[in-house]
């Protein structure tokens, strides 16, 4: 079953781009499927709410992020509660939940408000990008 999610995610989420001006997407399921057919790229995928504190606390840590990997990564974010069905599927308890989707190999979860650093050490390890000079 876990193969099966993780098949989806990647399937779903892998093929979604960011445009040059837009820093982080949010997006639904609908949105996902309705794209899915678009050029592969490694991925992160932030599970939150908007009531979150942590996850208030790592929103302007992610869009730092996602100008500093520009073009090498994307960066989304899904919110649980408008997208249930999805955090479902994905067996998320409690957030923020954050999930790595490299372009080959396992997806990894990470939860809580990790610091900067330790984001990019998992990018580095999971997704196998190392942060542009």
């Amino acid at each position: 079953m876990n193969k099966i999610i993780f098949f989806f995610a990647i399937a779903t989420f892998s093929s979604l781009s960011l445009k040059a001006q837009e820093k982080i997407n949010w997006i639904s399921l609908e949105k996902a499927v309705e794209l899915q057919k678009k050029t592969p790229k490694k991925i992160l995928i932030d599970m939150y709410t908007v009531w979150c504190g942590p996850c208030k606390m790592l929103a302007p840590i992610l869009e730092t992020l996602s100008e500093e990997y520009k073009g090498a990564i994307d960066i989304y974010k899904i919110d649980t509660e408008a997208e249930q069905e999805l955090a479902a599927a994905f067996g998320i308890r409690s957030i923020p939940s954050m999930l790595f989707c490299p372009m080959e190999g396992q997806p990894e979860m990470a939860n809580g408000a990790l610091p900067k650093a330790e984001l990019e050490r998992i990018i580095a390890d999971v997704l196998k990008v190392e942060k542009p000079v």
